[in-house]
């Protein structure tokens, strides 16, 4: 290949690559399988590699994410970042119209965007590189979140060539489409974690996270909608977004140039029902004065710009019938109550069914059996009961009450102090735990197994072929009785079975994610085979020894102290042992810079400025240290970060260990 094509194979492949990246992590629509990508962006790091000059510098190959931030930096904000007025009347869009024809007379336009509902944020770049991003705040000073900020596909970390300032800010919204948010939250609630109620409150808690490889799992888009330069470039607002998305930025398509109110109102309405068919979550449109010198002239009040203002659209309600409540059993037993409603339509699709959450909220919306009730889908991706028409309650209508028992197994239902959900204790004996476990067990994000599906887990199950996860491996002694099935031949049977014994290969942290341990989600199991290295010795770990391990709560810890007593839960995991499956972490060697740490032991607590634990870790290591799990009189030395936990500080100092900062240890080294 000549340099020549070298390049343009760079570009194609550049290109496409982030196209993907952004379907998968953005829209949570992926187009491509991930064995294609994988080897388009092999081909693409062997190019770089052997063309280096030709590499973009905000390549898909770049490493995102994995800064831990000790707290986010306050940072003022050079044009402060307030608010808009709002309104939900047309009247005061009128009001509004007629104080600006007053202020600069009848010759302006407006501009119509779309006002999304996620996180406002506002980033300055210097030389075409991103150099900080910063939320909102209180509109005077904000976090700094620039690491986290990176992770985000749709935001240029470096721009192309072009003609844009040396140095300029732009401001715009951070946001979760709602098949993403359906699809981590879902992720959440059946790792026992509670569950975010909207893709802002999603977008939001995510950008608060202080280790931004975590982030980087999350797919966050962002919408840019207004620049920030020294000196005026452009006379307009409208010039200036279509400067900016020649620039590289994600600009909304859905702006649009008014020049009367007439116009404004026309596109408002326009996009009251259309608002449903985005992949996002609206909550009104913002209209702006799009002439810079009008809207210096306007000004400003103390709290918002004269020059702009946003209509919120209602949050649409309206009024069914509630036919009955029903209640589901998850994975890990939790207990949630369903309303069946009398179909309606609301917000542009029909609702039968809208959550209740919990006991607490049947009882705060005082539900009686056969009552009228208001339904809304605000922010919410799942409608909701916001009320009781009390007008039409019956007079004997009975109040509707919480189960004792499990609806599936009839279990009494068990509450743990301090949480919402009541659950089914009879894990091993109730049918939809065990085979929304098992198909757990086998989903992509676990064990992937293939040609196992959840329809197909439920039928093996019924067909009482299988009622552990363990049963699964053993399915090959039984290919007679899977062929007797319907839709089972030859070839599916075989595919899946080839499946089954592919899955032995998975590592420790798919497997031990795969169990289905309450609260243990994929981080979780990552950071505990991180720790432990084998399941023996994750069995054998007291509850403080747990808590000790970074991000392990005392819930988590519990949790997992409380699954390996079970004898049950012994001999499952005796029999995947038996059948192959990995419980100890892969090795992975590592060479060494010098031995002038050997014989020597740390254990890494807390937050560090300038360095990530994993750094730390792997410094450690490379120079012949041992990291242990815990505290002991067999410990060297406590590198000792920020935010380290009082009973690790009071145990080493009991037992006279050496406590240390990350730049002691580099001091050893020199």
């Amino acid at each position: 290949m000549s340099p020549t094509e070298a390049k343009e194979r760079i570009e194609t492949l550049t290109a496409e690559l982030k196209q993907h990246n952004y379907n998968y992590y953005v829209l949570a629509q992926p187009t491509i399988s991930d064995f294609d990508f994988d080897q388009k962006l092999r081909e693409l790091t062997d190019l770089e590699k052997q063309y280096p000059e030709y590499a973009d510098p905000d390549s898909p190959t770049a490493k995102v994410g994995g800064e831990i931030t000790k707290e986010f930096q306050t940072v003022r904000h050079r044009w402060p970042m307030l608010s808009l007025g709002n309104t939900y009347s047309e009247q005061e869009l009128v009001d509004f119209d007629q104080r600006i024809r007053k202020a600069i007379g009848d010759n302006f336009e407006y501009v119509c965007e779309l006002k999304f509902d996620g996180l406002s944020m506002s980033m300055t770049y210097e030389d075409g590189k991103l150099t900080r991003a910063v939320t909102r705040g209180n509109g005077v000073e904000g976090d700094d979140v620039t690491a986290n900020v990176r992770t985000i596909h749709s935001v240029p970390k470096r721009l192309a060539a072009g003609n844009y300032p040396v140095s300029f800010e732009i401001r715009g919204e951070v946001l979760m489409h709602r098949k993403a948010f359906e699809r981590l939250n879902n992720e959440r609630i059946e790792s026992g974690e509670v569950a975010y109620a909207n893709p802002r409150n999603f977008a939001s808690g995510t950008m608060k996270l202080q280790d931004s490889a975590e982030v980087a799992k999350r797919p966050l888009d962002c919408f840019l909608y207004f620049l920030y330069t020294d000196k005026p470039l452009f006379k307009t607002h409208w010039d200036s977004l279509q400067a900016v998305k020649s620039w590289g930025f994600h600009v909304s398509e859905h702006t649009r140039l008014c020049r009367s109110l007439q116009e404004v109102l026309e596109f408002i309405n326009e996009w009251e029902q259309k608002r449903f068919d985005l992949s996002f979550d609206i909550d009104g449109i913002v209209l702006k004065v799009n002439n810079y010198a009008q809207q210096e002239e306007l000004g400003f009040t103390a709290k918002v710009p004269r020059w702009a203002i946003a209509y919120k659209y209602k949050a649409e309600q309206v009024e069914t019938e509630l036919l009955n409540v029903e209640y589901n059993v998850g994975r890990t037993g939790a207990v949630t109550p369903v309303a069946n409603l009398k179909p309606v339509l609301l917000a542009g699709t029909t609702v039968k069914r809208a959550t209740l959450h919990n006991a607490n909220e049947i009882l705060r919306l005082d539900l009686h059996e056969g009552d009228f009730v208001y339904v809304e889908k605000g922010g919410e991706i799942i409608p909701k009961i916001i009320s009781v028409n009390l007008d039409k309650r019956k007079p004997d209508a009975k109040p509707v009450t919480y189960l004792a028992s499990c609806p599936s197994c009839g279990t009494p239902l068990e509450r743990k102090p301090g949480e919402a959900a009541f659950y089914c204790p009879n894990d091993e004996g109730c049918p939809p735990q065990i085979v929304s476990r098992m198909q757990h067990f086998v989903s992509r994000r676990a064990m992937n197994i293939d040609g196992l599906g959840d329809e197909t887990i439920e039928t093996l199950y019924k067909k009482d072929l299988i009622h552990h996860i363990s049963d699964i491996y053993e399915l090959k002694d039984k290919a007679g009785e899977l062929k007797q099935m319907d839709r089972f031949g030859e070839k599916s049977i075989n595919n899946m079975l080839k499946g089954i014994e592919q899955s032995k290969q998975m590592p420790f942290e798919k497997v031990l994610f795969g169990l289905g341990i309450r609260y243990v989600g994929e981080t979780v199991a990552r950071k505990l085979v991180a720790h432990f290295k084998t399941l023996d010795r994750l069995k054998a770990a007291s509850l403080e020894e747990l808590t000790a391990v970074e991000e392990i709560g005392e819930r988590i810890a519990q949790s997992l102290v409380e699954y390996f007593s079970g004898t049950v839960h012994h001999e499952e995991l005796k029999k995947l042992r038996s059948q192959g499956l990995q419980f100890e972490a892969e090795e992975i060697v590592v060479t060494l810079q010098s031995d002038k740490l050997t014989g020597k032991t740390f254990v890494i607590s807390g937050v560090f400025e300038n360095h990530s634990r994993d750094e730390l870790k792997e410094i450690i290591e490379q120079n012949g240290g041992k990291i242990l799990s815990s505290i002991s009189a067999k410990l060297n030395f406590l590198v000792a970060g920020d935010n380290m936990g009082p009973s690790k500080l009071e145990k080493a100092n009991k037992l006279n260990i050496p406590i240390i900062t990350d730049a002691d240890l580099l001091e050893m080294l020199q």
